[in-house]
């Protein structure tokens, strides 16, 4: 099965342990490299974009299940295209807002499906996801039932960032791998380096680190919004 992308969506994943020795670095950095505070306009600065997205995809690795690949492998494709049109031409491209408008332009009846803005579309449902899974658990959202287990915050992300654009088939592979998901002090010991931390020591940083990441979120969601470049295709 291929997702809006072109990734194809493996169903025969299996659960496999979140290896905080070889992940948490990696899973570090994308809170240690913070998204920038936007200008009043709410721009968005391509090459800071780029920079600071180019350390989700690990993000997905610890989150217990192979079904999640798909996701992380269409955020790196993502980030490639959209990359390589900002590195075409970085003056031209210099903010994420003058991309949609030049290749509205250049697609013309194409467009919004089409070049980076297509990637960009499916990209912003990505970082949606972390936004909301990262929020909730900031929050204190949890299982009574399972407290020490995240599959809460991740139904609530897919819900809310995913779940619209995937068919019922997708949908029922993301709820058999929440069965997967892992142990919420494992995922929090791997955002912290594996560093025995508090949990609440790690959640400040988490909600640090939400502060300028939502409001880009937000702000390329409102410029879609605004440039009526949404699409609602299902996969």
């Amino acid at each position: 099965m291929t997702t809006g992308s072109g990734f194809v969506l493996r169903l025969t994943g299996y659960a496999f342990p979140c290896k905080i020795s070889f992940l948490s670095l990696r899973m570090a950095l994308l809170l240690d490299n913070q998204f920038v505070q936007l200008p009043n306009t709410n721009e968005v600065d391509t090459k800071h974009f780029l920079d600071s997205v180019s350390h989700l995809p690990p993000f997905f690795d610890c989150l217990g299940s192979k079904v999640f690949a798909p996701i992380k492998s269409d955020i790196s494709g993502n980030i490639t295209k959209i990359k390589a049109v900002y590195d075409s031409d970085p003056a031209q491209f210099e903010t994420l807002q003058k991309i949609l408008e030049v290749e509205r332009r250049k697609y013309g009846s194409e467009w919004p499906k089409a070049g980076a803005t297509l990637a960009l579309m499916w990209l912003k449902r990505g970082l949606r996801f972390v936004q909301i899974m990262l929020q909730s658990l900031a929050d204190g959202d949890r299982d009574e039932r399972n407290p020490n287990l995240i599959r809460i915050n991740i139904t609530k992300a897919y819900d809310g960032a995913l779940k619209r654009y995937h068919g019922w088939i997708v949908q029922k592979v993301f709820k058999a791998a929440l069965l997967a998901a892992p142990y919420r002090s494992d995922f929090l010991k791997a955002l912290s380096k594996g560093q025995e931390v508090t949990e609440e020591e790690c959640l400040a940083k988490v909600r640090q680190f939400l502060v300028n990441f939502t409001a880009t979120v937000d702000a390329i969601y409102d410029m879609y919004t605004t440039m009526d470049a949404e699409l609602d295709y299902t996969v």
